[in-house]
């Protein structure tokens, strides 16, 4: 089972970071971050997500990470992580010891995204920004890193057949970009 020493050793030691690419990536790219929060729990680290609220124009309803578009004002994919973060979720920067930085990740919607990973030890208070979050919700770290939990789906849109990764777990459809981060997240701590 993973634990933070091992998060920080593994993040922490020379690595070459490769950008991913998801199918049909277009041309003009939004620069945004997100925050990986994983959380020190007395029974194993866990990783923090998001249910977005229904009504928001950008993947309404989807689990994510907390995080966003990147500012101008924003000197770094880190400081954008943790705004976003403090902005969505209340959980505040000084909390957050940042372990390392993911490789970027292009998305089929547009965005080219920095995943920040970050460990939090409780106790946190969270005060979720009702607007934006419906639900925050914790999925043990393991689960996520076993590549027996890394299903290949494919859907059609707009008439080109597009592949993503998905980790069900317990009622939540982790999926898209989340799940892709997390698939990058193993390939750094484990190797191809």
């Amino acid at each position: 089972m993973p634990t933070a020493d091992w998060l920080r050793q593994r993040l922490a030691g020379p690595r070459q970071l490769q950008v991913v690419i998801e199918d049909a990536v277009p041309a003009r790219l939004t620069s945004a971050a997100v925050l990986v929060p994983v959380i020190e729990r007395p029974e194993g680290l866990t990783v923090l997500f998001t249910q977005r609220t229904a009504h928001l124009n950008d993947h309404a309803g989807q689990v994510s990470f907390p995080g966003g578009r990147c500012e101008v004002t924003d000197a770094s994919p880190v400081f954008t992580a943790l705004r976003e973060t403090e902005e969505e979720i209340g959980l505040a920067p000084e909390l957050i010891e940042i372990l390392g930085i993911l490789s970027e990740y292009r998305t089929g919607t547009g965005f080219s995204v920095t995943p920040v990973v970050g460990l939090v030890r409780p106790p946190f208070d969270l005060h979720p920004d009702s607007f934006e979050v419906a639900e925050v919700f914790e999925t043990p770290l393991a689960f996520l890193l076993d590549p027996a939990n890394h299903q290949r789906h494919s859907m059609e849109i707009g008439g080109v057949l597009r592949h993503y990764y998905a980790m069900p777990y317990e009622g939540h459809f982790i999926w898209g970009a989340t799940a892709g981060m997390l698939v990058s997240l193993h390939r750094l701590l484990y190797g191809d």
